[in-house]
This record gives structure tokens, C-alpha cells and sequence, in this order.
């Protein structure tokens, strides 16, 4: 959803909106972060670690109380964040988005709380392929971590080889971020609100539906690349949704994505177009590769591409 959307009771509340929409007095979340970036993550604006907060803060009160935000629409959407606007660039549609913990919410930015730890993330881009990126890797450890709307959901990773080392790999890094990830074999599940890390290549990933949209492209998924129809090549796209590149055997991704119209927890993909690219991508599976980004191809080698990918 378009971000710095206000709730109805909120925009008749002239109070609330001229301090950002937050919720009122109460203790102030701790631990939070804050991110601003622009182009898919490419390059960031602005980055808290501490930002400032006060009492039981919304998304939209905890940026306007570290930011310059400029609004429209009677303040439901944030039109600029410290005078970079939203609107039209080399011919397309561009506008602030946000998450937390890596998720895309399901209301707007005055009406989602900040809970204790969360990550907020807003992020200027493209929308022309699509307005809709349900969910990120760039914040990882989260949302395994903290989970959704201040609620720790349990883990599981899915792998194809529960043995192999693309399933020990993934596992380690969340158990290193201090997540108690469980393990089973692809397809184990877990229920709707259970953060599900399925480790196997294309070609068997495919069949599972939790990650159909990712057949589609980002029009359904928000994942900016494209496995063949066989699995054995992986197609990178820009931000209009060009093919820029073509990898084959030894190709990883990492991907996140949600279906149930927010009614279900994210599901990351760790796969590739063969079981060397599995091992690929589990191997970037943590901070240091996927920090700030929408999703991540690993090509054979081992080198990390951010998804989407610059545009010619």
C-alpha cells in the first residue's frame, strides 16, 4: 500500500495530525530504527539507530519527529521526506513506501504503531511495475526476530534436504540472530501466522503454493526476477520490469513475499536454479548481504546483485 496513509478517525482528529498522528501519551518504544532510503534501497538518506520517540508512536509520528515530511491529501500520504518528493522521475510514477520489520502494513503510517525493536523502513521508488512489495529481506533479522504488530512468530525453515548444508547454513544464521528456528522437510508448514524460510531449488519450489506469485514477477510478488519455466535460469529485472541479465546454472535468490492480503505471515525463499545455487544463496543468507535490500540474487561465485537491478 501507498505509504503515510492516515485512518479515517485520525484525519478528522486535528490534534493528532499536527503531531504526526501518534497515539498518545505512554512509554516510548525502545530499541526502534529508522531507515529512508530511495530506489529499492540503492542509496540511503538517513539512518537512526536511536531515533528520537515519545510516548506510543505511530510510523508517521516517529518520522516526522526525526524528518522534514511533507504531506498531502490532508496528511494521509507523505508526499516528500527532507525535500525529496514523490511524483514522476525519467517518466514514471514514484512515491514513499514503508515497512516494518521488513513487511509491507496493511494500513497506513498514522495508524500502525511502533512497538518495542521494530525497524522501520521508508523507501522512495518506482511503483510503474507495481504498488504493492508485501514484504523485503533488507531488514533482516527481522521480521524473524521481532515478528509482526509487536508479536514473535514462531520459525520454521523448510528444506528439501533437511540434512544439507543449504539447510544447515540458513538455520545457523537464525539461531546466531538469537531466532529459535525449527526444522523440517519442505512442506511441513506451520500454519498462516508462522515466518516459513523454504531452502530448495526452483524446480521443486515452484510446486509449493505459499511462493506461487513468484512466477509472475514483481506484478504479483513485488521479487523483481523471474525463474524459467524449467528453473534452470534466472532472469534479473529492472525497475520497469526489463530483463538486464540472465543467469544459469549455479544462480541463487533470496526473496520474500506474502499472499492472504496480509492475512498471512511472509515467506522467505532461499533457492536457485540448481542445488548449487541453493548452497549460493543460503551462504548470503544474513545481515551483511541483504542489508538494505528488496531482494537478492546470488550469482554463481558468489557475488550478491540487488533486486531490481539498475535500470539501462
Amino acid at each position: 500500500m501507498s505509504a503515510g496513509r492516515c485512518g479515517l478517525a485520525l484525519l478528522l482528529a486535528t490534534a493528532l495530525l499536527a503531531s504526526g498522528c501518534g497515539l498518545g501519551a505512554g512509554k516510548a518504544p525502545g530499541g526502534v530504527r529508522l531507515l529512508v532510503t530511495r530506489d529499492f534501497g540503492a542509496q540511503t538518506i538517513r539512518s537512526w539507530s536511536a531515533p528520537k520517540a515519545q510516548g506510543e508512536e505511530t510510523v508517521m509520528s516517529l518520522l516526522t519527529r526525526n524528518a522534514k515530511v511533507a504531506t498531502r491529501y490532508s496528511g494521509a500520504f507523505v508526499q516528500s521526506i527532507d525535500g525529496l518528493a514523490g511524483g514522476r522521475e525519467s517518466a514514471q510514477p514514484v512515491d514513499w513506501f514503508y515497512y516494518v520489520n521488513g513487511v509491507e502494513a496493511s494500513k497506513g503510517a498514522a495508524s500502525t504503531r511502533v512497538h518495542p525493536g521494530d525497524y522501520v523502513w521508508w523507501d522512495r521508488h518506482d511503483w510503474s511495475q507495481t504498488e504493492d512489495v508485501p514484504a523485503v529481506v533488507g531488514s533482516f533479522p527481522q521480521p524473524f526476530l521481532n515478528g509482526l504488530d509487536g508479536k514473535r512468530l514462531p520459525v520454521r525453515v523448510e528444506c528439501v534436504e533437511v540434512r544439507g548444508e543449504a539447510c544447515k547454513d540458513v538455520t545457523k544464521q537464525l539461531r546466531d540472530q538469537g531466532v529459535p528456528a525449527g526444522v523440517s522437510a519442505l512442506g511441513g508448514g506451520g500454519g498462516k501466522l508462522t515466518l516459513r524460510v523454504l531452502v530448495a531449488p526452483w524446480s521443486t519450489l515452484s510446486r509449493e503454493f505459499a511462493v506461487r506469485e513468484l512466477k509472475a514477477g514483481p506484478q504479483a510478488s513485488g521479487v523483481y526476477a523471474r525463474f524459467s519455466g524449467g528453473g534452470g535460469t534466472l532472469a534479473l529485472l529492472d525497475a520497469r520490469g526489463r530483463s538486464t541479465q540472465t543467469l544459469g546454472a549455479g544462480a541463487g535468490l533470496i526473496a520474500a513475499t506474502r499472499s492472504g492480503h496480509g492475512e498471512e505471515a511472509p515467506v522467505w525463499a532461499v533457492t536457485g536454479t540448481d542445488a548449487a545455487g541453493v548452497e549460493g544463496a543460503a551462504r548470503a543468507f544474513g545481515a551483511a548481504s541483504l542489508r538494505n535490500r528488496f531482494a537478492v540474487a546470488v550469482a554463481p561465485g558468489g557475488a550478491t546483485l540487488a533486486l531490481p537491478r539498475p535500470g539501462a
